[in-house]
């Protein structure tokens, strides 16, 4: 194969991408994800030019990549890095941070960085507070999912901020798609949105700005934007379904160019005509400690796996 011409300029480009029939060069490709994603978050409403939004930054090409796209196109875009405490002996989440405080120490003065340390914060990290519950590297994730989630929010209302903005790309977003849809996963599948409303009880704005593109072009976005990011994945997603449904879809994206983005598209399509009519959401109620919203009576299923009184008793 010959070298592909950037389309816009006839220079040798840094990047192919046959499912949009284009090749750019270095700069008229960070050009064209950037225009795209000012054009991604208008179209859906994420959220507005005066707005203040959390961009929760793991160290990884994603976060990273759109927090600097935030910034270039003069959002007011803070970050937020959640200590996990997750070692598995590569002291994975120590670097996870050292790349994001590195990423942060070239931001403009009046760009903030919070830090959560989770073992600080409530006595234990992710390992710890999974280890009193049987399940192995699966419940691990599910109790990873559930503190960051509590936490973002939480942080994210106390602090001020208008969205919490998350790295989930295309190539995420599909694979967690294929999975809801071969268990007909009702209510995940009708949650399931580049931008989750903010409700009562204390429930933020979630959105995802990067939903539109692919794992290779936001890995491309941070190369040529001399982005530093750490690439391990973490130690505990060795064997995670996500992975095998991203191997299935990326064998079909082989075949068929675009079939990505064409699935995605398409549910967005579809659920904008109430795929699922009548469902209803379960009834939410304000937790006893924390005051975030939780479909339990009681506490939430945070408090309760951080409750220091329970400590030994799950």
């Amino acid at each position: 194969m010959g070298v592909h011409r950037c389309r816009k300029c006839a220079a040798d480009s840094v990047i192919n991408m046959p499912q949009h029939r284009l090749a750019l060069c270095a700069s008229h490709f960070v050009e064209w994800v950037e225009k795209s994603t000012l054009d991604f978050i208008g179209k859906h409403r994420m959220f507005e030019p005066q707005d203040r939004v959390l961009v929760a930054v793991s160290g990884g090409k994603d976060s990273l990549s759109l927090w600097r796209i935030l910034l270039n196109l003069g959002f007011h875009a803070d970050g937020l890095y959640i200590d996990l405490g997750i070692d598995a002996g590569c002291a994975y989440s120590k670097r996870s941070g050292d790349y994001v405080r590195n990423f942060a120490q070239n931001l403009a003065p009046d760009v903030r960085l919070h830090i959560l340390d989770l073992a600080s914060a409530y006595g234990r990290a992710v390992p710890e507070l999974a280890g009193r519950r049987a399940g192995g590297r699966k419940k691990l994730c599910s109790v990873c999912g559930l503190v960051k989630r509590h936490e973002m929010n939480r942080i994210a209302h106390e602090l001020g901020y208008d969205a919490i903005v998350t790295g989930h790309n295309l190539d995420d977003e599909a694979a967690v798609l294929f999975g809801n849809t071969l268990r007909w996963d009702v209510e995940y599948l009708v949650r399931q949105s580049p931008v989750l409303p903010g409700a009562a009880l204390g429930l933020a704005k979630r959105v995802k700005p990067l939903a539109r593109f692919y794992e290779r072009e936001t890995a491309a976005y941070a190369i040529v934007s001399n982005i530093d990011y750490i690439e391990d994945e973490c130690p505990f997603s060795k064997g995670a379904t996500s992975i095998r449904y991203k191997e299935v879809l990326n064998s079909m994206e082989a075949g068929s160019p675009g079939t990505k983005l064409q699935f995605y598209y398409s549910f967005l399509r579809a659920r904008k005509k109430e795929i699922f009519p009548g469902y209803d959401r379960p009834d939410l109620q304000p937790c006893e400690k924390c005051g975030q919203a939780t479909g339990i009576p009681g506490l939430c299923a945070f408090c309760r796996l951080t409750d220091p009184e329970k400590a030994g008793g799950q």
